[in-house]
């Protein structure tokens, strides 16, 4: 089997553009929608936002790539980035590397695409390794770069990167089609086109020991920021996670030719869910300003805890609801008074009750 890279035609992706024109319109439209939003947020909630959407996104590329890391490390990590008070609790290297890529992606979008740049991204990110012999370089080793499944008796080659020879040369011409198919680039491309090819071209060269799927995603961020001029905090890695199957299944199929129409169509449809994402973050953020105005003076701290404890959940809220023991949990209140307050709450339209004795739940109401 060829892969696409060892095609005649490679790098030059051929495509139907105009199956995701329409996606293109959804995402332009998307954007200003959520930037309008964004600015009736407080400047709490904004910092909220970025931090909640960068420590997600953080998580779940992670996860994307079989690592589970804690996310109040992550957050607490990210708060460090941004300059703010964060609690003392230890963070694990992978924690900490993977928040500093995460941010410096969000701080420096607007920034042309460099070898130093990815160099950099790289040694973040594999903050703690012992296992490699490359960080913060690209790959030297002579071994064939495969993406294999299975067992070590009957390996499944999904993919067949360039070899190790070739990537000073691969990445040189990377970068150089990235910064010229940039906006104010020679050759200018439209965001989403440019962030799908971005992807795969980067994870087709698979320039790096690890870290590979991560720092494509980053540069996919990238590619939107610099196209719609601010951070998007689009949740792509978290709408990948939820189905990576079909991510890899869609990598795995555009490796092998460098017609891609496919690749972008998935591409698109998972970029502009994962917009959508994002903005249920920013109406759960406004509805939060709403309802505490609407509390304000009216309730005591051991409410306002659950509350703010409840908004840290974000707009799923707890799995199956607040329950009368989560209450007593998190303020140490007696039953008696987790129950008036629990009642006081509703009453004030605060929270809305589902259920009975035993299964009673609480869900925040924003519907007053």
């Amino acid at each position: 089997m060829l892969w696409n890279w060892q095609q005649p035609d490679w790098p030059n992706f051929n495509y139907d553009k105009s199956l995701i024109d329409d996606f293109e319109k959804q995402l332009l439209l998307g954007a200003g929608l959520l930037f309008g939003a964004f600015k009736h947020l407080n400047e709490e909630d904004k910092r909220q936002l970025t931090i909640e959407l960068i420590s997600n996104e953080a998580l779940k590329t992670s996860a994307i790539e079989g690592q589970y890391l804690d996310r109040d490390s992550l957050q607490s990590s990210i708060c460090r980035q941004f300059g703010l008070i964060a609690d003392n609790r230890k963070v694990s290297p992978a924690e900490q590397g993977i928040a500093e890529m995460m941010v410096n992606v969000y701080r420096s979008f607007e920034a042309p695409l460099s070898h130093a740049m990815l160099l950099e991204w790289h040694k973040m990110l594999t903050n703690g390794h012992r296992d490699l012999s490359d960080i913060g370089r690209y790959r030297t080793h002579s071994e064939p770069m495969q993406i294999v499944s299975g067992t070590i008796y009957a390996p499944k080659v999904h993919f067949e990167a360039p070899p190790s020879a070739q990537m000073m040369a691969e990445m040189q011409r990377f970068i150089d089609w990235f910064n010229a198919s940039a906006s104010n680039g020679t050759t200018p491309l439209s965001a989403l086109l440019r962030a799908a090819i971005a992807h795969l071209y980067f994870v087709s060269i698979h320039p790096f020991e690890d870290g590979n799927g991560r720092i494509g995603r980053a540069i996919a961020e990238k590619a939107l920021a610099q196209c719609l001029s601010q951070p998007t905090l689009i949740a792509i890695a978290y709408t990948i996670e939820r189905d990576k199957k079909t991510y890899y299944s869609a990598l795995e199929q555009a490796n092998k030719q460098n017609e891609i129409t496919a690749w972008l169509i998935y591409f698109a449809k998972t970029v502009i869910n994962a917009q959508s994402y994002t903005a249920t973050w920013v109406d759960f953020l406004i509805k939060k300003a709403k309802l505490y105005d609407r509390l304000r003076g009216q309730i005591n701290p051991r409410q306002e805890k659950v509350l703010t404890r409840m908004f840290r959940e974000g707009p799923d809220g707890f799995i199956g609801g607040l329950s009368a023991e989560k209450y007593i949990g998190i303020t140490g209140a007696p039953r008696a008074t987790a129950t008036r307050d629990l009642q006081d709450l509703v009453g004030k339209g605060a929270l809305l009750r589902h259920g009975e004795r035993k299964h009673t739940r609480y869900f925040l109401n924003f519907g007053k």
